[in-house]
């Protein structure tokens, strides 16, 4: 059955406040949290209360096929995507980091391309995405050091690299059968993508670095937050309206996040915003809302 308007309209407007607040949540929590045991055990236990829901309401047990297909989205949207954006929040601000993410639909814009049977980018879109690139570029300034406003740049390669992975993770997503439903599909994804996390922090030093006493009340509120709001809802929601709508509808969020992130990094966390971060934020919100109306475009029925 296809889902009522209201109900897209709902979903639409969780992914884009939701998704916009995360940045945030996860500045604070990654401030006293080791970033990738942080993100696995958000991952873990979202996934496992949502599974068990699934599982109480009478839902199948998962096939192999689609515990091994989902781990590997998992993988790629929650340790690439996600987890190179935790490490890197621990030194670009969150608000900045909305705005780099924001050239996503760039990289899906490639993928698309480079996937077996993709279609190749029109002039329009080529155009956008060199717009998008002098944007990210006049926005990390690499020809200035931290101290004179360039932002860090092992932190602004991870958010890029993030960016590829998350890219990657959602198109294999549309292009992988395996039979789940959303809901069951985003359980997996968590729970493969948390384990892969867990796997990562280890050599990184996470359970070393981790001191529960040193961690603060707003540290672990950021973190439920994260679970209940981020995960449980946020990315259920994504992946539901990944079968029930376009891409390119969905692919909205990359340039309303942002605005969201920045506004609460100013109002919450006091973080600066001078004429780069809104000359850049334009360049680069411009280059995706041209890419996502030429998907559009090119995607409706002739």
């Amino acid at each position: 059955m296809s889902p009522s308007r209201t109900a897209l309209v709902l979903a639409f407007a969780a992914i884009y406040v939701i998704w916009g607040s995360t940045y945030l949540g996860i500045r604070v929590a990654v401030e006293s949290m080791p970033p990738f045991l942080m993100a696995a055990a958000r991952f873990i236990v979202a996934g496992a209360l949502l599974f068990t829901w699934l599982k109480l309401r009478g839902a199948a047990w998962p096939t192999a096929a689609q515990w091994r297909v989902n781990a590997v989205i998992g993988t790629f949207l929650l340790l690439g995507g996600n987890g190179a954006v935790v490490w890197a929040e621990q030194y670009v601000p969150s608000g900045l980091t909305a705005l780099l993410i924001g050239v996503g639909p760039l990289f899906i814009v490639l993928t698309e391309w480079a996937w077996p049977g993709g279609t190749r980018p029109g002039a329009n879109t080529l155009a956008a995405l060199l717009l998008g690139f002098a944007g990210v570029t006049w926005l990390a300034a690499p020809w200035e050091n931290t101290a004179h406003g360039g932002l860090h740049l092992g932190g602004v390669a991870a958010i890029l690299l993030g960016c590829v992975c998350w890219g990657i993770g959602s198109i294999y997503s549309r292009h992988a059968k395996h039979g789940a439903d959303p809901l069951l599909a985003a359980a997996l994804q968590m729970l493969g993508g948390g384990a892969a996390l867990l796997l990562v922090s280890v050599p990184h030093g996470d359970f070393a670095a981790l001191h529960l006493s040193a961690i603060p009340a707003r540290a672990w509120g950021a973190f439920v937050y994260l679970i209940a709001i981020g995960s449980l809802v946020g990315f259920s929601t994504f992946v539901w309206l990944m079968k029930h709508s376009t891409p390119a509808r969905v692919s909205t969020y990359a340039y309303v996040n942002p605005i969201v992130a920045v506004f609460l990094g100013w109002l919450l966390l006091h973080e600066p915003i001078g004429p780069r971060t809104l000359v850049a934020s334009t360049i680069i919100i411009t280059a995706v809302v041209i890419i996502t109306l030429q998907k559009a475009k090119s995607a409706a029925p002739r």
